[in-house]
Order: C-alpha cells, then sequence, then structure tokens
C-alpha cells in the first residue's frame, strides 16, 4: 500500500519525504487555506513547490463545478509539473470531467467519495485513484473501511485500474484495516503515519536495552 500525505505544510511534507517512505501528497483548497496560501498565483506556485520535494503524484484539486470550468483549471494544473494528478468532485459533470481528461493522458483523482456506486462510475470514466472518505463515513454511524473493502472488491472483480485510494483517514489504526482490506493508497496527516510507530513495548524494550548497555559500560 502507498503512503500519500494529506497536506500543503511545505515542512510536515519534507518530514514525511525523509522518512523515505512516502509516495504522494494530496492536497484541496482547505488545505491550502490552512497554510495561507492565498490567489491563483500562489496556489500554483505552492503545488510547484510540494511538487519538487517528493517528484512523485500530487493531487491538485479544481474548484469549478462545471465540466468546461474543471477541464479549463485541469489543463492549468497539470501544465505545472508532470507529477500533478488533477482531483475531481464526485458530481456528474465531473464525471463527464474525468472521462475528457483520461482521453487526454491526464491523471485524476475522483474526490468525495461515499458509496460504491460512485466508485463504480469514476473507475468507468477512468480516473487515476477514487478516494473515499472514510472518517465521515465512520461519522455517519456507517463503518468506512468496510466501504473500502467492498470497492477494492468490486474492482478486483471488474479488473478495474483505478486505485482505491482511502481518505479522510482518522488515526494509525484506520491505516492498518485500510491495508488488511486491499486498499492500493492512503492518505493521512503525518501525525496518523507516525501513529504506527508507537507501541508501549517498544518504548520498555529500548528503555530497558539502554539502561543494559549502560550497565555494561
Amino acid at each position: 500500500m502507498k503512503f500519500f500525505i494529506d497536506t500543503a505544510n511545505l515542512d510536515q511534507i519534507r518530514e514525511a519525504n525523509d522518512l523515505g517512505i512516502l509516495d504522494g501528497v494530496t492536497t484541496n483548497p482547505s488545505l491550502m487555506a490552512k497554510e495561507g496560501i492565498k490567489g491563483t498565483d500562489a496556489v500554483l506556485k505552492h503545488y510547484k513547490d510540494i511538487c519538487d520535494i517528493v517528484k512523485a503524484p500530487v493531487s491538485a484539486e479544481v474548484i469549478s463545478t462545471d465540466f468546461a470550468g474543471m477541464v479549463e483549471e485541469g489543463k492549468k494544473l497539470a501544465a505545472i509539473d508532470p507529477h500533478i494528478v488533477v482531483k475531481i468532485p464526485m458530481i456528474k459533470d465531473g464525471i463527464k470531467a474525468i472521462k475528457w481528461f483520461t482521453d487526454n493522458g491526464i491523471k485524476t483523482n475522483c474526490t468525495l467519495v461515499f458509496s460504491s456506486g460512485q466508485a463504480i462510475l469514476a473507475a468507468k470514466a477512468g480516473a487515476t485513484y477514487v478516494s473515499p472518505f472514510i472518517g465521515r463515513v465512520d461519522d455517519s454511524n456507517w463503518d468506512g473501511v468496510d466501504l473500502i473493502a467492498q470497492i477494492a472488491q468490486i474492482y478486483s472483480v471488474q479488473g478495474f485500474e483505478t486505485q482505491v485510494l482511502a481518505a479522510s483517514i482518522r488515526n494509525a489504526l484506520h491505516i492498518v484495516r485500510c491495508a488488511e482490506v486491499g486498499a492500493d493508497v492512503c492518505t493521512c496527516p503525518l501525525s496518523s503515519i507516525l501513529g504506527l510507530l508507537k507501541h508501549p513495548l517498544t518504548d520498555l524494550g529500548l528503555a530497558q536495552f539502554l539502561a543494559d548497555a549502560k550497565n555494561m559500560g
């Protein structure tokens, strides 16, 4: 399973990249705003800065909701860097735009997916990635990981090449469970990735090793 970091914070992206396990980045307008990135030129430059750090897929989201607007925005985003993946919302015109981008050799990430039916449409249109938001599904009293499992099973049976990108990850356990049920990619905050490092027995064992080494001296 590939690891993407879900942020627009360059320091966090560098930290995740330095771990040697980062495979890409996902962003959205909310994450850009959180970093104080405003204005079209500033946003485009920030995407380029991210691409220069990771040299791997970077999802850049359109803000238009009509077909023509999404295509126009997507072309500008794709021109920033070869690693850009155009992030498109799961709406009717979004599916049309994904098909257009697919036919024109531009990679896409279909976002705001909350059902297997939506995931099927995205795959039929040729999306490179489909992003089910499992944390938000959990908030609705459904199991988001079960949705990942169902989509992964459908894609396997049908032979779809679209990759299942688990999004809206809330904790390290989400990552483990998504890996277990066959997610191709997991995108999450740095804190969730670092959470995989933690186990009390590791801390206790290391403390014991260090104490024993000190006594040997």
